[in-house]
């Protein structure tokens, strides 16, 4: 089974002007990644508007990126879907395709019961043979899992082996990483809280900053692990104010493309309803790209 630790991009899915997706910008960006020296990379998450693709465009997402790739990194497939029925059926697509962990937010819309959430993903563990890594992050799905139910499906999905902890409660991330220690690993999800959530036990982050600077979210792990810490603290310090803009605009996935255009790389514009930045914005954003340009981003 391939490791599944530190910092990992999660992708947008480039767009033309017309709004389909950019094949071309798709692969250009995997490969402007995997030149990066990231850990790996995520694919058809919230970033990459996995909710405004349909499902034949997830799918050939998975078939484009895991043939480009070619096992020179892992990759992380999100999966997720508002029935059981779906999430398996686009999780065993990925396993076919020979991703290497699956990422799933509960089912969105209906705000389940923890008892519902729990039957959830014991179906779709029992039902593939995929790394899976299960999601938290109640802004996003209306639903706070509570500790205990993390820990009880960690400890009863045998094909569970990660969260990512997107709650924003550091004691979440701590409590999970020492008390599931043996059951699962955990992630950081929150852009602000990182270097907090290596502190207290996690393993990786799936980094949405991490498409702007993929070098400095990598070596800010690296410097974590090597005991670094005042370096890694140091490129913390600086990536903050993006990390911020990020979490607090509404609009990270505009922001995000616009960042790649701006350094090169495949963007576009967003799937409406989802409009773009205004000048403001953009400004900010260009600002906060020539105050990090001392560190080659």
């Amino acid at each position: 089974m391939t490791t599944i630790r530190g910092a990992y991009p999660v992708l947008i899915t480039p767009m033309t002007q017309e709004q389909e997706i950019d094949w071309g910008g798709v692969k250009n960006n995997v490969n402007y990644f995997v030149n990066q020296g990231v850990a790996g990379i995520v694919i058809n998450g919230s970033t990459g508007e996995f909710v405004s693709l349909s499902k034949e465009e997830k799918f050939q997402m998975v078939e484009t990126v895991m043939k480009e790739v070619n096992g020179r990194i892992p990759v992380i497939v999100g999966t997720a879907a508002e029935t059981t029925k779906e999430t398996i059926e686009y999780t065993k697509q990925a396993e076919a395709h020979g991703a290497d962990c699956s990422l799933i937010i509960n089912p969105y819309y209906m705000k389940p019961k923890e008892n519902e959430i729990y039957h959830h993903f014991k179906e779709v563990s029992s039902a593939v043979n995929l790394p899976i890594m299960f999601y938290n992050n109640p802004f996003t799905s209306g639903v706070n899992m509570s500790t205990d139910l993390m820990l009880q499906i960690g400890k009863d999905c045998e094909n569970v082996t990660h969260i990512k902890e997107s709650s924003g409660e550091i004691g979440k991330v701590r409590d999970l990483a020492r008390k599931g220690k043996g059951d699962f690993e955990v992630f950081c999800g929150a852009e602000e809280l990182v270097m907090e959530s290596y502190l207290v036990g996690a393993t990786g982050w799936i980094s949405v900053a991490g498409n702007i600077v993929p070098k400095l979210v990598t070596d800010m792990y690296n410097h974590f692990q090597n005991g670094k810490l005042e370096e890694a603290w140091a490129i913390n310090d600086r990536i903050l104010p993006l990390c911020a803009f990020l979490e607090g605009s509404g609009k990270y996935v505009q922001i995000v493309k616009r960042a790649m255009e701006l350094t090169g790389q495949a963007g576009g514009p967003a799937r409406y309803p989802r409009l773009g930045l205004s000048p403001e914005e953009d400004q900010k954003l260009k600002d906060l790209l020539a105050s990090l340009e001392t560190v080659n981003i």
